[in-house]
């Protein structure tokens, strides 16, 4: 039912996650292969690492644990990949994965939120599980936007509405 409580934070989540995708999507754009796998140290993830890792994140908790879906998730190479996907691989990738997240989010019920589940040994609700998604992939999300600040030195152009250049009533 629109305009209930459980309505408005479902579609706030897929609000957010498309907005992040979005974002993430205009970066990897704007990045050559070399950059998308680029680390300043060893410790460090790649832009590339980072979208792996969402992918597996969503897919993990959302498309398989809310969706009850079989989770075939191996966290580790997520992190271990040092190239051999490409930009548009990755793009496909992340699409894909918040395309079926989005998909599972649109049939969840009110009476499902509440509902318990243990994804990666963790018992949450299905509502903390969305929530830790929606919050993950925010973080992740400015993480590849400052690595494409810094590898570009380009502008995003985000926030730039809120410019007081931009603005009509200076």
């Amino acid at each position: 039912m629109p305009g209930t409580l459980d309505a408005l934070f479902l579609e706030t989540s897929i609000k957010q996650l498309r907005q992040h995708q979005s974002r993430i999507g205009k970066c990897l754009d704007l990045l050559n292969e070399e950059q998308i796998w680029a680390r300043g140290g060893g410790n460090e993830n790649a832009v590339g690492n980072l979208v792996l890792h969402l992918c597996g994140n969503v897919r993990q908790w959302i498309v398989s644990g809310v969706g009850v879906r079989p989770d075939h998730r191996d966290r580790d190479s997520e992190f271990a990949a040092r190239g051999g996907v490409s930009v548009v691989q990755l793009q496909d990738r992340l699409n894909q994965v918040v395309n079926e997240a989005v998909t599972v989010l649109e049939t969840v019920t009110a009476a499902r939120l509440s509902e318990r589940l243990v994804i990666q040994g963790y018992e949450v609700s299905v509502l903390e599980a969305i929530y830790h998604v929606v919050e993950h992939f925010s973080m992740h999300t400015g993480q590849v936007m400052f690595a494409t600040k810094m590898l570009t030195g380009e502008d995003l152009g985000f926030y730039r509405h809120l410019s007081r250049a931009s603005s009509p009533t200076q």
